[in-house]
């Protein structure tokens, strides 16, 4: 899997910049190495930067509902700036940071309704910046947000559409990005409820989770105490205790 940035400001015989990722299916917390190989074009250019940004697409920044336009930047690794002779190759590694409370585009090996996530390289030149192309990849669950997404599934719970919102939502404190994930699951007819739930899990450390349901409130758990039955039988019981069965 790979993509490819030209600079068609510079014409045909352009630079070309083609990125590698080591995979692309990664979790929460991962390190992804990649490989960017660069090749000139028909003349001797100064590269001023060479950036791989990880990206995401959230709600407020699409112009469209469904739209892909304008993603927004996570995490981003430099490669430094150089000379590239026409026609010559490089090859430059380096490895960008997936953060803990990184956005899921996957759960329980499927994709999410609304979610995606790509790197995107960027080649400054002479103070023109190629837009980039992008590669999606799949950012999967970890084992703990799975087990909260079985527990919905197994009350009748039914996902609709996971949603990037540029807000804090950091009642305990535990936010570090700029971003949270909203989840939104309709209710199933045991608990007399028409509208949907949104729940913001947010997993800023390997060791703990933050979980906040709609507008009620924000609770703390260990990321350990947090398996598909502790799951079940918590929003269970916080279900009931807000709404009538």
């Amino acid at each position: 899997m790979a993509f490819r940035a030209f600079f068609s400001a510079l014409g045909i015989n352009a630079p070309e910049a083609d990125t590698v990722p080591a995979r692309t299916d990664v979790h929460p917390g991962e390190e992804l190495p990649l490989r960017v190989a660069v090749r000139g074009g028909g003349a001797d250019v100064q590269v001023d930067r060479l950036t791989v940004e990880l990206v995401i697409r959230v709600e407020e920044c699409e112009p469209a509902e469904t739209g892909w336009a304008a993603p927004q930047v996570l995490a981003s690794v430099e490669l430094g700036s150089f000379t590239l002779a026409a026609k010559e190759e490089r090859t430059f590694e380096g490895s960008v940071a997936i953060p803990w409370e990184m956005p899921l585009t996957h759960a329980l090996g499927r994709g999410l309704k609304g979610a995606r996530c790509a790197l995107r390289t960027t080649m400054a030149i002479d103070n023109a910046v190629d837009p980039g192309d992008f590669d999606e990849i799949a950012v999967h669950a970890r084992p703990v947000q799975d087990a909260m997404f079985q527990a919905f599934a197994d009350l009748g719970f039914r996902f609709a559409e996971a949603e990037v919102k540029k807000h804090y939502r950091n009642h305990q404190r535990t936010q570090k990005l700029a971003y949270c994930q909203e989840l939104e699951f309709g209710f199933p007819s045991s608990y007399n409820r028409q509208s949907q739930l949104e729940m913001t899990v947010i997993t800023a450390r390997p060791d703990s989770v933050e979980v906040i349901p709609g507008s009620i409130g924000s609770f703390l758990f260990t990321a350990d105490e947090l398996d598909v039955a502790a799951w079940t039988s918590w929003l269970d019981d916080f279900c009931r205790s807000h709404w009538s069965a």
